[in-house]
């Protein structure tokens, strides 16, 4: 059942790898150069791309839902493109997408980074082109954005604090001194860092001992394979702490073909782990809410391109979410 709803949802990102969502207005605008203000507003309807990771992974699909619905009752007031990767680890793919978009002249990119920091120099020179960036859901690396002076809002959650409600759900199911392992994001991604970080401090304050600790690269088939070695090399271990939802499934089918209660905590809250957190495979997760944070950075592209609001970060919501009352 997992293999095929993970086959299903790879055959899905491949149909929506590049959706252009346009509405048929019974003709095409002019053409303008990228970002085109005149008097405080876009010299017609702004084209605006979204650039997420792979759609393979339900939360980008979600992400990608929501900005569609967004579209549908806001399609008058600007233009959407919506693009994501086949894998989620090519940060090539989606330096190769953001280029197209700044060839296909839209008005800005609210990009998902994959990488905080390879993906700047070519975000640098959509700038560049006059095309306005904003960031959402996984911060740019602040150090590189002063290097290279691009200035790129950010808007998104906080990983950090998410990724600690998440540890403490499981930490206060545990005994002083249990052991615990982290199956981590990919590590040059800002919020892979942070979540990282967060499931620390979580297991930390609690007093437990991190016994292993290793990169699933965001995916569930690699986070099964490294869950299970493991499991197998602690036989004590008592939790297995993910820094996102598809690598918890991973763990989760580790943690069934081993025949041990081990606890589990994600992040994301896709609908895939739902039955997990009903029947207690999974402790807790966390919704950042993707539907509505696509929305988020499209309506502060919007707000910024007419002048309406000036750049600046913000922190948006993420809730636990537990199984249990």
């Amino acid at each position: 059942m997992r293999h095929a709803r993970l086959a299903g949802w790879i055959l899905f990102s491949a149909t929506i790898l590049s959706l252009a969502v346009v509405p048929g207005q019974g003709g095409c605008s002019r053409a303008t150069p990228p970002g085109t203000v005149a008097n405080g507003k876009p010299d017609g309807k702004p084209r605006i791309a979204l650039v997420m990771k792979s759609l393979a992974n339900e939360f980008f699909a979600t992400m990608a839902d929501g900005a569609k619905a967004h579209h549908a009752g806001a399609g008058d007031r600007y233009e959407l493109i919506a693009n994501g990767m086949r894998n989620e680890t090519d940060v090539s793919e989606q330096v190769t997408i953001i280029e197209q978009m700044v060839a296909r002249g839209v008005a800005a990119i609210v990009i998902a980074p994959a990488d905080s920091k390879a993906v700047v120099p070519a975000l640098k020179r959509a700038a560049e082109a006059g095309v306005l960036v904003v960031n959402i859901d996984n911060r740019l690396d602040p150090e590189v954005l002063a290097e290279t002076g691009l200035a790129a809002p950010f808007v998104g959650p906080d990983n950090r604090e998410g990724a600690r409600r998440a540890g403490e759900a499981v930490a206060k199911q545990l005994d002083s001194g249990a052991e615990v392992a982290i199956i981590e994001g990919i590590v040059t991604a800002f919020n892979g860092q942070q979540r990282a970080l967060g499931l620390e401090d979580a297991a930390t304050a609690a007093g437990l001992r991190i016994v292993a600790r290793q990169s699933g690269q965001w995916e569930m088939e690699k986070a099964n394979g490294i869950a299970a070695a493991m499991l197998s090399e602690h036989p004590a271990l008592a939790a297995i702490l993910c820094a996102n939802d598809s690598m918890a499934l991973g763990a989760a089918a580790a943690i069934e073909a081993s025949g041990r209660r081990v606890l589990l905590a994600g992040f994301d809250n896709v609908p895939a782990v739902a039955p997990l957190l009903a029947d207690g495979r999974l402790c807790a997760t966390v919704d950042q809410h993707g539907d509505r944070l696509a929305v988020e950075g499209i309506e502060a592209a919007l707000a910024i391109l007419t002048g309406a609001a000036a750049p600046q970060d913000r922190t948006t919501a993420v809730d636990l979410v537990t199984g249990q009352p």
